[in-house]
């Protein structure tokens, strides 16, 4: 099969990418998915945030053909923490017209050796991959190539069997959304199967993750790149790293989420605005944190979390997930007297206490794949079929 007939590379693909706020032409001659602009990025020398962003949450190829047979070379980066189980290879889902048709994963590539003990990171370079997919329908149908949601994958070319064109179905009202781990899409198995990807896929809706694991930190730049996005409408999930970063107490809290909302508004005046709080998480429901790994799990090569705070510290300011609750159900309602579009979701009917029996956290901190799923569909439900985010027949 004559597999020169389209031939994309790197910049050449960036008509078709949805889902990125930048877009990062290599020194290989790639493009590389941001999540954040260079001037956020710029602000924080954070690592953990580096890491995130760059890693395509929601990031997708997105384009019409009539190519049976399709090769993404890409350059994916591998994390590796000695004496820790190997992460799974990340997964590109292929989707025909909508529906998950394939899948694939690259089984090298650039690695990242993170030593936790020692505080060293090693960086293998690696080479390109290549991610074949064929026996596609023989007829014009719409490919949705979603990135790996937890692994940063450098797009190097995209060889098809027919031409490609620019999907010319009418815009899509777009959902931006920002987020902790779980919106980023921990323990997801696959990126169509995050929860923010779930939701978008049942609503319709064209979606833009800002889930940053570890870092869905009230931070003024992620505000900003909020504000400066094209959105429909628009959710921020608050609360779960604040508690786990021990980062802010009950005095700073309630001004930082109205600053970050008022940055937002600058942007968007007249957008449904949902602010959703904490998912119930049980280590952290009435204990501060910070979150501390579980020292008996790690010494079994497993990873668990658990609270290194003291409820007696409540009284000092320190947050749990209750009392962030409590806080953001107030400010919404306070802002609500003059901003008839802001909305407020309880992060328990996401996931709650039944859920908790039925779906444990696995890891004491983050849902696992099934449900993910779950939050997702009860997201799309409750904000967008018969919620805030409901279209005006």
């Amino acid at each position: 099969m004559n597999m020169a007939n389209t031939v994309l590379h790197g910049p050449a693909l960036a008509e078709f990418i949805r889902g990125a706020i930048a877009l990062e032409t290599t020194g290989s001659g790639g493009i590389l998915p941001h999540r954040l602009p260079a001037w956020a990025l710029a602000q924080c020398r954070d690592p953990q945030l580096a890491m995130a962003e760059s890693q395509p949450s929601g990031v997708r190829l997105v384009f019409q053909t009539e190519a049976t047979t399709l090769e993404l070379v890409t350059l994916p980066t591998k994390r590796i923490y000695p004496g820790m189980p190997a992460r799974p290879d990340g997964v590109v889902d292929l989707l025909v017209d909508g529906r998950l048709a394939a899948q694939a994963s690259a089984p090298a590539g650039r690695q990242v050796r993170m030593d936790f003990a020692g505080g060293s990171t090693v960086i293998d370079p690696g080479h390109p991959q290549r991610l074949r997919f064929d026996g596609l329908a023989d007829r014009l149908k719409t490919i949705e190539l979603w990135l790996p949601h937890d692994e940063t994958t450098e797009l190097l070319a995209l060889h098809a069997d027919a031409p490609l064109q620019p999907d010319p179905e009418p815009a899509r009202r777009r959902w931006l959304h920002h987020g902790s781990s779980i919106s980023h899409g921990s323990n997801a198995s696959h990126p169509s199967g995050t929860w923010p990807a779930v939701a978008a896929r049942l609503a319709g809706v064209d979606l833009v993750n800002l889930g940053f694991g570890g870092n869905a930190l009230l931070d003024p730049f992620t505000a900003r790149t909020m504000r400066d996005a094209p959105a429909d409408v628009i959710s921020v999930k608050i609360g779960i790293n604040l508690v786990n970063r021990d980062l802010m107490r009950l005095r700073a809290f309630g001004p930082a989420v109205h600053g970050f909302l008022d940055t937002i508004r600058e942007g968007h005046p007249r957008a449904s605005l949902l602010v959703i709080s904490p998912l119930l998480c049980p280590i952290h429901e009435t204990t501060p944190g910070p979150t501390a790994f579980d020292p008996a799990s790690l010494a079994a090569g497993k990873l668990n979390f658990q609270a290194a705070g003291k409820p007696d510290e409540i009284a000092q300011g320190k947050l749990t997930l209750e009392s962030i609750r409590a806080q953001l159900r107030d400010i919404v309602a306070q802002r609500a007297r003059a901003d008839e579009r802001i909305h407020y979701l309880d992060g328990t009917l996401l996931y709650g206490p039944e859920d908790s029996e039925r779906l444990p956290l696995p890891d004491g901190l983050h849902p696992d794949a099934a449900a993910q799923g779950l939050i997702g569909e009860r997201f799309a439900a409750l904000a967008f079929a018969d919620g805030p985010f409901r279209k005006a027949m």
